[in-house]
């Protein structure tokens, strides 16, 4: 179950890779790795995360996507250190999204998913 702050803030809240795991696991949210192809290649993707680079063309649209396709589900970023994603959250909450977090310490940061040991996907 994620935190009553994730659930009840305004702001985009930020969530530990272990809370962000477990809620993707559960089905509660959608994680969003929104690092480059060649991150993705170099460390694994999180296991169930979707690949959209934040530098893509159309990454707000594809969001929005994914936004459709799961009504009612929090889209929580990821990325190298945890500090873009956290960003990316709260410059689209700036422009009106809702339901968005961040992960703390991303893939590679203290803390982040693979110091976590975490499940990962190979990306081809």
């Amino acid at each position: 179950m994620l935190p009553a702050s994730v659930v009840f803030g305004q702001a985009p809240a930020s969530l530990s890779v272990r809370e962000a795991y477990e809620a993707a696991r559960s089905g509660e949210i959608i994680l969003v790795d929104i690092r480059s192809a060649a991150e993705w290649a170099d460390t694994g993707l999180p296991q169930g995360a979707v690949p959209l680079d934040v530098d893509a063309t159309a990454f707000d649209v594809r969001l929005a996507g994914l936004r459709l396709d799961h009504p009612g589900k929090r889209i929580v970023l990821i990325d190298r250190t945890g500090a873009q994603a956290i960003a990316v959250a709260q410059k689209l909450a700036g422009r009106g999204w809702r339901e968005l977090a961040g992960v703390r310490g991303g893939m590679l940061g203290p803390g982040g998913w693979l110091a976590e040991k975490l499940p990962v996907m190979a990306y081809p």
